[in-house]
């Protein structure tokens, strides 16, 4: 029985057990490894009296029919030893509904992904074989960029369903390009995305459910997701089969090989291995970067098989583990005799932070003669030793200092009655502080006299750069705005209130410019990314500031400073963002930020009060 399979184990005499990895309505998924061909493989099982038994063994021959680089083969099957079982190759990479996790992929991507599947589910329809549950799930970018249909015949057998669907694989392949478009599942089979929003038992065409979506990408998807809505006397369905929806794509796409080499430089470095899967499906979750799940060691008993081997492992010898980077360096390998450690670091000896006083001593008229530097009236020392007034300077360390004066040797005499304490140079540093000060004066006397000279000369009314009346060059001065536009790049019509646009910069505030109406906010998963307001300043000119009134709270408002007016939403960082909450807004932009043409754009609208979401403008300033 399946559940009677343990890691380890051989299974056929071939296949070794690894990891298991799913299990779900009797059946189990297995990671295995091939020990006759050391690769690799998937690996499906379920009881041999499963109803399903004879079904997934004829899927397995059908399967073996369709040769395809794209399909992920099947590489044995077999009923023995109560169980039966399937083998397919092993892919690794990201599945489409995984893909999808992070957001809707841009249009021309999700044309091409789909084209590779359409291409050859239409080889497949043409031998008269179907994969009979093509969902997200069952699609496979692989680490090279290329796409793998995983499961084919295969899968719809293990979920119990019939052979031959081809009509079935037809509407998931319209299914598949509705959900790579917005991310949201409509076709027959089930899938972990979630369903598509649907309108009379239809689902909504992709341009209902999110802007932006191409046109002939639209059509496909209607054409064969609400074929009724589709009459012979209107629009006749001329979108009905594989090879249909192949030639649709391909003529959107184009060069299809400019987008395989695209795909596969943008290929993820760490791959997930996503093997057919069956049951109910739930996503994978990706392991941590750089760490592989941890297996419990099982006790071994003598009649316990022996793990695998280092190559069943790892059957690539050059293989690494995802995310671990390899070095083959000798500085890895501890040294058999390190270097000594460094000398300790001695402290140098502490040294005085003052020099020590000097001492005062009382002073000897008798020793003193008239060359000693004293004040006059007083006797000068005599020369030869030195006498009992001797001072040493700057500290007295026993061995006197020559002093200039006399040169006997001896320092300078400090008189016990010299009550002013004079230290020599002092007299000098007030001087100079003096004539410092004095040029301080002067200099700013001089300033000032110019300033009011170069006042004097000038009308206050006068700009002095260009002589004209104000002055547009003072930072923070209103800019002169010579005309403005809506702008509603995803709107159809794109226009929002163009009749109201000029109310925004006359001056009133009690006039306005406002969006329509919405039942949703704007942003990722709303309708639209913005709507906005095209200012043109007639040149390019240096913005500062972008001063709002507004009506409601709270508003998200984003600015642009253009070289050209915009056509398209715009990309890339704004020059300046903020979130009003009251009634007015103040976007302060970069110093070097120039351009003639202002975009304010709305990203978030006031919290609807009425059951709608609508935003208002009443006045914009733009300042330098």
């Amino acid at each position: 029985m399946p559940n009677s399979i343990r890691t380890g184990d051989i299974v056929a005499d071939r296949y070794r057990m690894l990891d298991l990895l799913h299990e779900t309505e009797g059946g189990l998924f297995w990671r295995a490894f091939d020990q006759i061909l050391a690769r690799h493989v998937a690996f499906h099982v379920i009881g041999a009296t499963d109803p399903r038994a004879p079904l997934l063994l004829e899927a397995a021959k059908r399967s073996a029919t369709v040769t395809d680089s794209r399909i992920l083969r099947v590489l044995d099957a077999d009923e023995r030893s109560g169980i039966c079982f399937v083998v397919n190759e092993w892919g690794s990479g990201q599945s489409l509904d995984i893909l999808l996790a992070d957001g809707p992929l841009s249009p021309r991507r999700a044309a091409w992904i789909v084209s590779e599947v359409a291409e050859t589910i239409a080889k497949a329809h043409g031998l008269g074989q179907a994969h009979g549950r093509l969902v997200p799930e069952n699609v496979l970018i692989d680490h090279n960029g290329s796409v793998k249909i995983i499961g084919f015949a295969v899968d719809a057998a293990l979920h119990g369903l019939p052979a031959g669907r081809r009509s079935t694989d037809t509407v998931d392949l319209a299914g598949l390009l509705y959900a790579c478009l917005v991310g949201k599942w409509p076709g027959v089979s089930s899938s972990t995305l979630p369903r598509a929003p649907q309108e009379g038992g239809q689902p909504l065409r992709p341009r209902k459910v999110r802007a932006g979506i191409p046109k002939p990408l639209d059509v496909v998807c209607d054409e064969v997701l609400s074929p009724f809505a589709h009459t012979a006397g209107s629009h006749a369905r001329t979108i009905d089969s594989a090879a249909a929806i192949h030639e649709a794509l391909i003529d959107f796409v184009g060069d299809p090989g400019v987008l395989a080499a695209a795909e596969k430089d943008h290929a993820p470095t760490v791959a997930w291995s996503a093997p057919v899967p069956f049951g109910p499906q739930v996503a994978p979750v990706d392991p941590p970067f750089g760490h592989l799940p941890e297996q419990q060691p099982e006790a071994r008993t003598e009649d316990s098989p022996a793990p695998p081997s280092e190559a069943e492992a790892a059957p690539d010898p050059g293989a690494t583990v995802a995310g671990v980077p390899v070095f083959e360096s000798e500085w890895l390998t501890p040294r058999a005799d390190p270097p000594p450690p460094p000398p300790r670091f001695e402290q140098p000896p502490e040294r005085p932070l003052y020099a020590p006083d000097p001492v005062r001593r009382p002073r000897d008229p008798a020793a003193e003669g008239p060359s000693t530097g004293a004040r006059p009236g007083s006797a000068g020392q005599a020369s030869g030793a030195p006498a009992s007034g001797t001072e040493y300077w700057p500290w007295d360390t026993g061995h006197p200092i020559s002093h200039p004066t006399n040169g006997t040797g001896t320092g300078p005499i400090v008189d016990a009655d010299d009550d002013e304490g004079r230290i020599p140079g002092r007299s000098f540093l007030r001087l100079a502080a003096l004539i410092a000060a004095a040029a301080l004066l002067l200099t700013a006397v001089a300033f000032a006299i110019a300033l009011t000279r170069d006042g004097s000369t000038s009308d206050p009314g006068t700009d002095p750069t260009t002589g004209g009346p104000g002055s547009t060059a003072d930072p923070g001065a209103a800019v002169k705005v010579v005309g403005v536009t809506d702008f509603d790049p995803q709107g159809d019509p794109p226009e929002e209130y163009p009749e109201l646009a000029d109310n925004a910069i006359d001056g009133d505030r009690g006039t306005s410019w406002r969006t329509s109406s919405y039942l949703q906010d704007f942003g990722p998963g709303g309708l639209k990314d913005g709507v906005g307001l095209v200012l043109d300043l007639g040149s390019a000119q240096p913005v500062g500031q972008v001063d709002l009134d507004l009506v409601g709270s709270p508003t998200s408002v984003s600015v642009y400073v253009l070289a050209k007016a915009p056509t398209q939403v715009p990309g890339g960082d704004p020059s300046g963002s903020g979130t009003a909450q009251g009634d007015a807004l103040s976007v302060e932009l970069p110093e070097d930020t120039t351009g003639r043409f202002v975009l304010v754009w709305l990203t978030s609208l006031p919290e609807p009060e009425n059951g709608s979401f609508r935003g208002e403008i009443s006045e914009i300033v733009v300042r330098s």
